[in-house]
């Protein structure tokens, strides 16, 4: 019996909880795409195992979407959603992005919010955008390649809520 309760105590108090494990494993990713080159999501989930860290290229897949880290063509980086420090995306207001075709995406909002996020947009200097047009609750927001339009979309899907 003594053994059991002892066995209980290391398993219940000693055992890091999975969002500590989560939230270390999140932050040595984020080390590992700011000090190295990382091309495909399998190197970093061998860079995460060689460093003690439980990994999948689920989870490390699920991780880098939440972080805002995505392909750009130097490898993986964080692509921020800051524009200029006066203008911000209110939650709610970016509803739906979808593309059409390889160079222009479709941003649907809040009745009456395509405006102001549109000159959110246009003052980002995001250096994919080309130019945007907007309606009452519709944008279109030009790239000029698909590889450009992916960062976009990456960074647009950090305003949806």
């Amino acid at each position: 019996m003594r053994k059991m309760r002892k066995l209980f105590y290391l398993c219940a108090y000693d055992m890091p909880i999975a969002p500590d494990i989560r939230e270390k494993r999140r932050q040595a990713i984020l080390d590992l795409v700011a000090t190295r080159t990382i091309t495909r999501q399998s190197e970093l989930v061998q860079l995460l195992l060689a460093n003690g860290f439980d990994a999948t290229q689920s989870s490390v897949s699920r991780d880098l979407r939440e972080l805002g880290i995505t392909k750009l063509a130097s490898g993986y980086g964080r692509i921020g959603v800051t524009g200029t420090p006066d203008m911000e995306v209110p939650e709610g207001y970016v509803r739906k992005v979808a593309t059409a075709g390889n160079n222009l995406t479709v941003v649907k909002t809040a009745t009456g919010a395509a405006q102001r996020v549109a000159l959110y947009l246009d003052r980002s200097e995001w250096p994919e955008i080309v130019g945007t047009i907007s309606g009452d609750d519709t944008i279109f927001v030009a790239t000029r390649n698909a590889g450009e339009q992916k960062q976009l979309l990456s960074r647009l899907r950090l305003l949806q809520h």
